[in-house]
């Protein structure tokens, strides 16, 4: 009897042992498959890094991943300096931040009225927001271009606004839309009866209880805004109102292309966006678990 209990255990401690251990290989490949993607993942970055400080013969007589002879920090300097990219990034920055502010304030109002309040029409309008989103981008250059030659607002940084936001807009109703659904609705009610306002309402109560997925839709719009170029290189020509993302083409000669300078710009033009990215990355997550559930 004795005998047969201590066997049990025995064998116990040994499935124990054995699952133990095929945990910790489970876990170190995963480490290793992990560790594989983000250096894949990191391999443009570096590239782009030696790239940049490298001249032309550099870039076409060493290997793709070498280290520059002798590395070339002035085109970081050329190209802030010369190739008016300081323009172009103060350009970036402010047209991204109000392209930005302008479709979460307008997406968060449409998904209040679509999802809060009862008025006829209300799936109709919705449904039209979502259609947007299978409109292909290029099939629309045309036609806005017409409108906006027509209107005087060709060559002008509000051409460039009201195309984010018009573009983003079903993107971020569709990732609002289950975090407004899931709002509980006792708290709309208790400031009613304390006579408060809709337009209060929404300011006071209801947008600052939204701040984790209109952090993500944020994230997403800035994202978008800051790397479009199409619309740039259609709707601008003067350097006055260009972005960082067209100001690359000032390297690009008819005989001559300065490789160096261009990969300083294409640097330049990606730092903002990872260090914001590395900083919120854990909002994106959250916000967009917080918008998947609904009720």
């Amino acid at each position: 009897m004795m005998s047969g209990t201590a066997g049990r255990l025995e064998g116990g401690a040994g499935a124990g042992a054995g699952a133990a251990v095929t945990r910790k290989f489970g876990y170190s490949l995963l480490y290793i498959v992990l560790i594989a993607v983000a250096a894949l993942q990191l391999f443009p970055l570096v590239w782009l890094l030696f790239f940049s400080l490298k001249n032309n013969q550099e870039v076409f007589n060493l290997p793709a991943l070498s280290l520059p002879m002798n590395p070339h920090w002035e085109n970081y300097a050329k190209v802030w300096n010369v190739g008016n990219i300081n323009l172009y990034f103060f350009n970036s920055v402010w047209i991204t931040v109000v392209a930005t502010v302008l479709t979460v304030i307008f997406g968060s109002l449409v998904t209040y009225a679509v999802t809060r309040m009862k008025w006829k029409g209300s799936s109709f309008v919705l449904g039209l927001f979502m259609v947007a989103m299978m409109i292909p981008v290029h099939s629309t250059l045309i036609p806005l271009f017409s409108i906006f030659n027509k209107v005087g607002l060709t060559d002008h940084p509000l051409s460039l606004i009201l195309s984010y936001v018009a573009f983003n807009m079903p993107i971020t109703i569709m990732i609002l839309l289950g975090f407004y659904y899931a709002l509980p609705r006792e708290v709309e009610e208790a400031a009613v009866i304390d006579g408060c306002s809709v337009n209060r309402m929404f300011f006071r109560i209801v947008f600052p209880m939204t701040s984790s997925v209109l952090a993500t839709t944020a994230i997403i719009n800035m994202i978008y805004n800051w790397n479009e170029f199409i619309f740039v290189n259609t709707f601008i020509s003067s350097d006055a109102y260009k972005t960082l993302t067209v100001g690359v083409q000032n390297f690009i000669g008819q005989y001559t292309t300065d490789w160096g300078a261009i990969g300083a710009t294409l640097m330049i033009s990606i730092l903002p966006i990872l260090i914001t990215f590395l900083f919120l990355s854990n909002r994106i997550v959250e916000g967009i678990a917080a918008g998947s559930v609904k009720g």
